[in-house]
């Protein structure tokens, strides 16, 4: 039976160091600031948003949210960025996406700042990934670098298997692992016999958003597998794309959903947001 890799457990030690380190930054007079910018009143991202201001008050980071009507024109978006681009109070900028069809995500990300974009999007920051000069990473993938070092097991060498290939999460992922000297596979839904791929990983990361759809006949016996996927079942029951009570007992490590790499994203946004404002300051990383 596979050992669970707890999120809540991995997230909330991590939290407790950076409140430290933000309480040794605030007596040196620092304090790190974090800008959300929501567009609109996506219930989903609304939720995120105040998760993210109550982590945010958790670990001692100054937060403010900037929410704006859903008719925001691109303009109107773009003087607000440059605002915040220019406040010295503010270390980190966060754009929640989606966001409503008259604004274009692309120029939005382009204009923060790229040692300001904790998100990682940026095309500045998205080279420096692929280069290994980076200074921030997408929030997701670092939460599950994270994950994968408490299992103490070591990734070079490992054959991964990603089932996603988007900018947030399957091209940095796999980016990050090659980094670790991994030998990786990216796949995704329309992938053609994508079980013999997955049963190739030994570490399997899947983010497809498909209610259990990762099954034993996906997965090789002694795995890894890491669940990103959210969504809702027939029965609007949280799930994720593995069918965990029939994996588990062929893996040797597993996330569930909640509870596994969920907690750990706003965790690293929280980082790269203290990560940030040591760097704006002249600060060298501990």
């Amino acid at each position: 039976m596979a050992e669970i890799i707890d999120g809540k457990m991995v997230s909330a030690r991590l939290r407790e160091q950076m409140r430290t380190t933000v309480e040794a930054l605030r007596a040196r007079g620092i304090t790190p600031g974090l800008a959300v910018v929501i567009v609109g009143e996506d219930p989903a991202s609304c939720v995120y948003v105040r998760n993210k201001e109550r982590a945010c008050a958790e670990v001692g980071i100054y937060s403010e949210k900037h929410a704006l009507p859903q008719e925001t024109t691109q303009e109107e978006l773009l003087a607000l960025i440059e605002t915040l681009n220019a406040r010295s109070d503010i270390n980190g900028i966060l754009v929640q996406l989606p966001l409503p069809a008259q604004i274009k995500p692309e120029a939005v990300i382009a204009a923060i700042r790229p040692d300001k974009d904790v998100d990682a999007f940026h095309p500045v920051n998205v080279g420096c990934i692929m280069t290994g000069g980076y200074r921030f990473v997408p929030c997701t993938p670092a939460g599950v670098m994270e994950l994968l070092k408490t299992t103490g097991v070591p990734i070079r060498g490992k054959d991964c298997v990603i089932v996603n290939d988007s900018n947030i999460v399957g091209k940095p992922m796999a980016m990050l692992l090659l980094h670790e000297h991994a030998t990786v596979t990216v796949c995704h839904i329309d992938t053609r016999d994508l079980p013999e791929k997955t049963r190739r990983a030994d570490i399997l990361i899947t983010a497809i958003g498909k209610p259990r759809f990762f099954g034993p006949e996906h997965v090789k016996d002694g795995a890894i597998v890491i669940d990103v996927g959210t969504s809702r079942d027939a029965d609007g029951r949280l799930s994720g794309d593995v069918d965990f009570d029939r994996v588990a007992p062929k893996a040797s490590f597993i996330t569930p959903v909640p509870g596994g790499v969920g907690p750990m994203t706003i965790t690293m946004l929280l980082k790269n947001t203290i990560t940030a404002a040591r760097q704006a300051n002249g600060i060298a990383d501990a």
